[in-house]
C-alpha cells in the first residue's frame, strides 16, 4: 500500500472515529428512562410540545378568524368554519330536508367567503334537534356529519335574568317544556326559573323561539 492510500485509509479511519465518539458524547447528554435527568428531560419536552401545540392552535384561529370569520350559526354536525366553508357546494341539499326549513341561505352580499353556505337564525327558526340529523346526512362532502347530539354545541346559551318573568315572581317555564333535549340542557329550580346546563345544551335555539317575553329572555351566542 503506497503512502498515498494509506494516508487516504488513515484520515477516513481517524474521521469516522471522531464523529463516532461525538454521536456517543450527544447519546450521552440525554439520559435514559430512570436515569438521573431523565425526568427533568422529559418535563422539558412536554413543555416544548405543549407551548409548540398552543401556539399552532393560535395560530389556527387568528388565520380562521381572517380567511373565514366564524358569523353564522351552523347546522349541527358542521366541521369547523375553515373546513366547513371549502367543504360545501352550496347545492342547498340540507335545507331542502329541514323539516321546519329552519337552515338558511348566507347572503351573497355580506357573506364573504360564507357566501351561499347554509346557515341557522336561532331568533326567527329554531333546529328542532332531529333525532335522525336529516340534514347532516344529506350532506355529501362532509361539511356536515352525523354524530352523537351530545357531542353538538350549535351556539352557547344565555339568560337574562332582567326580563325573564319568573325571576318577577310570575310562573312560566315555557322554555324548559319546549327544549327538545330536557333537563340535560334546560331544567327548573325550586323556584321555577330556568337552570342553564351547557354542557348538556346543543345550542338548537328552540327555546329562544318558545320564550314568552319580547325580545326573548334567551339568547344563543356563537360557541
Amino acid at each position: 500500500m503506497d503512502d498515498a492510500v494509506r494516508n487516504a485509509v488513515h484520515g477516513e479511519s481517524l474521521d469516522l472515529r471522531r464523529r463516532r465518539e461525538c454521536a456517543l458524547r450527544r447519546a450521552a447528554a440525554f439520559p435514559l428512562a430512570g436515569q438521573p435527568g431523565a425526568e427533568l428531560l422529559s418535563d422539558r419536552r412536554a413543555f416544548f410540545q405543549t407551548t409548540i401545540g398552543k401556539l399552532l392552535n393560535e395560530v389556527a384561529r387568528r388565520t380562521e378568524e381572517r380567511v373565514a370569520p366564524k358569523r353564522w350559526f351552523r347546522p349541527p354536525g358542521a366541521a369547523p368554519e375553515v373546513a366547513f366553508v371549502a367543504a360545501c357546494t352550496r347545492c342547498g341539499d340540507c335545507i331542502d330536508v329541514c323539516p321546519v326549513h329552519a337552515i338558511l341561505k348566507t347572503p351573497a352580499n355580506g357573506g364573504g367567503l360564507a357566501a351561499g353556505t347554509p346557515y341557522i337564525d336561532p331568533t326567527t327558526r329554531a333546529c328542532i334537534a332531529c333525532e335522525d340529523m336529516p340534514c347532516a346526512a344529506a350532506c355529501e362532502t362532509g361539511a356536515l356529519t352525523k354524530v352523537p347530539w351530545d357531542t353538538v354545541h350549535m351556539g352557547i346559551l344565555e339568560l337574562d335574568p332582567q326580563r325573564c318573568i319568573t325571576f318577577q315572581g310570575a310562573e312560566c317555564g315555557v322554555c324548559a317544556r319546549a327544549c327538545p333535549i330536557g333537563e340535560r340542557a334546560l331544567a327548573l329550580d325550586d323556584r321555577g326559573h330556568p337552570v342553564l346546563k351547557p354542557e348538556g345544551c346543543v345550542g338548537c335555539g328552540v327555546c329562544v323561539t318558545a320564550c314568552v317575553t319580547v325580545p326573548s329572555s334567551l339568547k344563543l351566542r356563537l360557541a
